[in-house]
């Protein structure tokens, strides 16, 4: 026996005409065969924009929302991605130089009536290191059209400690 007489869809049982499989007499190894492909193309469908699809879509990736980060001598800005979410949605926490932004992405629709979804449903969180200290009582948070911006200034210690090292050639 070789591979070939494995792969069903290719099997032409002598004749020069392939052999077509009706829905009511499935060979079970093409119908499992299928079956895998399509648990890995759920699976690993959105790896490409940074956020997979964990069977029924409801889990969010360690990359969402999409983030912005700027550092300047003065200041750090965060700049959020969350579309299709209001402000009562989202919440802003500093802890021990940590940013954490967390929420929840509800659905409009009852899902009884949705036949078909690649939009993402469900709680998120995505906590971001700073790695040096901030201001907490001039931290400021906005949000407008869909983008979070929290801006975290840097306090003076911080801001005095950046060493420029000059690069020889």
């Amino acid at each position: 026996m070789s591979v070939r007489d494995l792969i069903p869809w290719g099997r032409n049982n002598g004749n020069q005409v392939p052999t077509v499989l009706r829905d009511d007499d499935r060979d079970p190894f093409l119908s499992l065969h299928r079956e895998v492909n399509r648990l890995f193309d759920d699976v690993f469908r959105g790896f490409g924009s940074g956020m997979p699809s964990l069977g029924n879509g409801s889990a969010f990736s360690a990359g969402w929302p999409s983030v912005e980060i700027s550092d300047t001598d003065k200041e750090i800005k965060v700049t959020a991605e969350v579309p299709g979410l209001e402000e009562k949605d989202i919440e802003v926490l500093l802890n021990d130089g940590i940013l954490t932004l967390k929420g929840e992405k509800r659905s409009e629709s009852e899902d009884k009536d949705r036949q078909f979804s690649e939009r993402y449903y469900g709680r998120f969180e995505r906590r971001i290191p700073l790695g040096v200290e901030v201001d907490e009582d001039k931290v400021d948070a906005s949000f407008r059209n869909g983008v979070l911006t929290v801006t975290l200034p840097k306090t003076e210690k911080a801001q005095t400690q950046v060493k420029r090292i000059a690069i020889k050639s």
